[in-house]
């Protein structure tokens, strides 16, 4: 079955995407759960009474704010992902690609500055293209001899240039008490920054010495997994079977980048230890209380006082979410067509904010998109997931059953409440 999710404004290319000359280049599966062959998301002009919407920007609309900033923000990126074909999405982020990766990362973090600043100036994305240029010609003139040198020797002077001269370093992309480290403006100005946004950065600069015929060997990014090595490079041709776990891949980078910004700012902070949606289904008490007996009474008042914030529109720190850039993330990745399980944790946040209905229409998705394309292990907390979905489901279904139902008074204050964006 095929879904069609239409956001006005958006067009689709008259033409199709010339192939790149660096098209022959090897590409990498796809992990199972990419749904891309079924579930397409449409972004063309015009509308029906059976169109799915992304709910975000209508709802600060109708609260009063201006969101035209972050719409020209989320339209640059609906602009590099819309031809994304499943050949392009299992490429390599150091092969030479039709989705600009340094333009996509800069217009996801347009958007969110406009969400959270509310300012009248829109990030200026073109004078950060310039600075990651910047980047690739300044290592030109000092290490011209690297150029001459055997690829070994080449990296190792890049990523000294990379990591000791510029000074760029890692942080834990976990940290919830650094978020700047997810954008890569932030990332370009502070130069500190997650796994993902180094290794988009390492990977711009060798597209750059690639295009300028600098570069004669064919490179590939170790993509580190654990929470402190550096994203290194490494001469493909003597790659072993080991490293293909570490291939970045186009969609694997951009995922991993909104991802992290969800699991930063989402609402519900406490317990780790459970998924995101688990999170939000037990302040949702669509969950078994039993299942957490072994919860300590600090966890559980924090979890209350969480709640509290929430239902009053109150945000006194990051490390306590950000309903508005949680669903910011959420709407992308459902745009990105990465997985199904986003539809889900689009819908939970969807309930929190007292959008019934679009909430059920994307767990009615998810159910349906789940059975084609999901295969679920017998584990505690996938049954758990299954069960909050449901009770969520019937949750729903009983609300909309009510005459006369409206939203919760507190959904304004869930979405306009004005913050620092870093």
């Amino acid at each position: 079955m095929l879904f069609q999710l239409h956001l006005h404004g958006y067009q689709e290319p008259l033409f199709p995407q010339k192939p790149s000359k660096f098209s022959n280049f090897q590409t990498y599966p796809l992990p199972p759960s990419s749904y891309s062959s079924r579930f397409r998301v449409v972004c063309h002009g015009g509308s029906s009474s059976n169109d799915l919407k992304l709910v975000l920007h209508d709802a600060l609309d109708s609260s009063g704010i201006n969101t035209n900033h972050a719409r020209e923000a989320r339209q640059g990126f609906c602009s590099q992902i819309q031809t994304f074909s499943d050949i392009e999405r299992g490429t390599s982020i150091t092969i030479n690609r039709g989705v600009d990766l340094g333009k996509t990362a800069l217009y996801i973090a347009a958007e969110d500055d406009s969400l959270v600043s509310h300012s009248s100036v829109p990030l200026p994305v073109d004078a950060f293209i310039e600075r990651l240029d910047d980047l690739s010609m300044d290592y030109c003139p000092h290490y011209k001899s690297s150029f001459e040198s055997s690829p070994e020797n080449f990296l190792q002077s890049l990523e000294r240039y990379l990591y000791v001269n510029k000074g760029f370093r890692r942080t834990n992309s976990d940290n919830q008490s650094e978020p700047r480290a997810l954008y890569l403006h932030s990332v370009l100005t502070h130069r500190s920054g997650s796994a993902a946004m180094l290794s988009l950065i390492y990977s711009e600069i060798l597209k750059m010495l690639r295009l300028w015929g600098l570069l004669d060997f064919d490179v590939e990014i170790f993509f580190p997994h654990d929470g402190l090595s550096l994203p290194r490079g490494y001469h493909k041709q003597k790659s072993k079977e080991s490293d293909q776990a570490h291939i970045m891949t186009t969609q694997n980078l951009l995922v991993e980048i909104l991802r992290n910004l969800k699991d930063a700012f989402w609402p519900f902070q406490h317990d780790h230890i459970k998924s995101l949606f688990l999170r939000a289904a037990h302040a949702a008490n669509c969950m078994d209380k039993s299942n957490f007996d072994g919860e300590s009474g600090f966890q559980l008042a924090s979890a209350k006082a969480a709640q509290h914030r929430l239902d009053r529109g109150v945000w006194t720190s990051v490390r306590f979410g950000d309903m508005r850039r949680a669903i910011s993330a959420c709407e992308r990745l459902i745009l990105l067509e990465a997985d199904p399980k986003e539809l889900r944790d689009y819908s939970i946040l969807l309930y929190h904010c007292g959008y019934y209905e679009e909430s059920l229409q994307y767990l009615k998705m998810y159910q349906e998109m789940k059975v084609q394309f999901l295969t679920y292990s017998a584990n505690s907390s996938k049954t758990l997931e299954e069960d909050a979905v449901d009770k969520l489901m019937i949750r729903l279904n009983l609300i909309l059953m009510e005459e006369g139902w409206s939203r919760p008074s507190y959904v304004r204050n869930f979405l306009i409440n004005n913050s620092e964006p870093w």
